[in-house]
């Protein structure tokens, strides 16, 4: 019999890590993963799907959007949004961990949501730390291509096995965001390449703007069209997650933009 009493935190945190990882398109009843959620948590499918669309109501872009007749947000779930945006890894890891352990009373092994995304695991060749990072970092491309529905917000490219979640401000540096898809921008390989070695960047107001060097006369026809002519353009925003304008600034300023 379905559960119909009110959903505690882990059941909230599960769900929350679904959020992060489905488009906001996909987040209906009938996809398999929030049916998989359902069973594990003893829901229906729908009531699952409903509190997706609760915790979307909660993101300010999603909002801002113009969506309408998402206002059911529960305490719990604005208490738990409130905590994510005050400290996105802890809040995150934690939603994962949730997620896991409903997993394993059903016998599936954690990181198995991005075992395919983390061949190394498969093949037993990584230490435990090493695998826990190889996790997260599927865990957040997953979750910046479900923002950006899988297209580079650069060249508009949408070949996913071409697309990098490239973090904004570096990995190393920001313990409390490696996991935000808020610091992440979904890029081409190439554009990856290019913003990570300085020569293309974001600027706060979402401008792309690229590296004199890039865009002299003397520079090859390839890159006048693949990465010179994006200057001055705006990038493609995200449906949810918009990359944080503080997060921009910072890598703009890093190298000499701003």
């Amino acid at each position: 019999m379905p559960n119909t009493n009110n959903w505690t935190r882990q059941q909230t945190l599960a769900a929350l890590h679904v959020y992060f990882q489905l488009p906001f398109g996909q987040l209906d009843q009938r996809n398999p993963r929030i049916q998989q959620l359902a069973d594990w948590i003893g829901r229906t499918p729908g009531a699952v799907a409903l509190k997706l669309v609760n915790l979307a109501s909660l993101d300010p872009q999603i909002l801002a959007s113009g969506r309408v007749g998402m206002a059911n947000a529960s305490k719990l779930d604005k208490a738990v949004w409130a905590e994510l945006s005050a400290n996105w890894d802890a809040v995150a890891t934690e939603a994962a961990l949730a997620y896991e352990h409903y997993g394993s009373e059903h016998g599936v092994s954690p990181g198995s949501d991005v075992i395919d995304e983390v061949p190394e695991i498969a093949e037993g060749k990584t230490t435990t730390a090493t695998v826990k990072v190889r996790v997260n970092q599927a865990r957040f491309r997953r979750a910046v291509l479900a923002s950006y529905n899988a297209r580079c917000c650069m060249s508009g490219l949408a070949v996913p096995s071409l697309l990098i979640a490239s973090h904004i401000v570096p990995w190393v540096e920001d313990h409390q965001n490696r996991l935000n898809p808020r610091n992440g921008l979904c890029l081409s390989a190439l554009h990856d390449k290019a913003y990570d070695r300085g020569l293309i960047t974001v600027l706060p107001n979402f401008t792309i703007r690229v590296a004199p060097e890039l865009r002299s006369v003397q520079t090859d026809e390839f890159t006048k069209t693949a990465i010179a002519a994006f200057d001055g353009r705006s990038i493609q925003l995200p449906e949810r997650f918009k990359p944080d304008e503080a997060f921009l600034t910072a890598h703009a300023q890093r190298f000499g933009f701003l």
